[in-house]
């Protein structure tokens, strides 16, 4: 996955710039949207590194495919993710993008994962705090997961803030253990 990102991210870069210069972030979020669901498409994927099917082929197919949707600057995009056959790393191009443009609106996503649903005014009011925190608009990203057995943990660029059941639990095995 390292690899795939690395790869990723000069393009990620390059159509970020671009974006910028032509004041159309959030244009430019759509295509790479499309066309990295195009890419993750089964019968797209048996395409790609088929000897059998040309770089202009594929371009025209995935195209195509975008129809009306692509500008002339994506479409050219395109064509050049296939032609360095990149096609496969266009999820991770999407990704980059997005996190490049929500740096640049100051904007930090969140990743906030609770043992329950969050009810009601819950999920506001830890948004509302880490927004006073961090002192930046927060968008976030809400997943579930049992295991963690209570509390949240707030996942925000490098920072880890680990309020789970779960990981008092592991933080008192370690302090027991040493």
């Amino acid at each position: 996955m390292a690899e795939a990102i690395t790869v990723a991210r000069p393009y990620a870069e390059a159509v970020f710039r671009l974006a910028l210069e032509s004041k159309d972030l959030s244009q430019w979020s759509k295509i790479l949207q499309i066309a990295a669901e195009i890419a993750q498409d089964d019968q797209i994927k048996l395409l790609v590194g088929n000897p059998l099917v040309s770089a202009i082929q594929l371009s025209e197919l995935i195209l195509e495919i975008g129809g009306k949707k692509f500008t002339r600057e994506a479409r050219n995009f395109i064509k050049l993710m296939v032609e360095n056959k990149r096609v496969h790393v266009m999820p991770q191009v999407m990704e980059l993008f997005e996190q490049l443009k929500a740096q640049h609106e100051g904007v930090l996503e969140a990743k906030i994962i609770t043992a329950f649903k969050l009810e009601g005014g819950q999920l506001d009011k830890l948004v509302t705090d880490l927004e006073k925190k961090f002192n930046r608009k927060v968008e976030a990203q809400v997943s579930v997961d049992p295991e963690i057995i209570g509390g949240v943990k707030v996942e925000i660029g490098d920072e880890i803030f680990d309020a789970s059941v779960r990981g008092k639990l592991e933080a008192m095995t370690i302090a027991l253990k040493s």
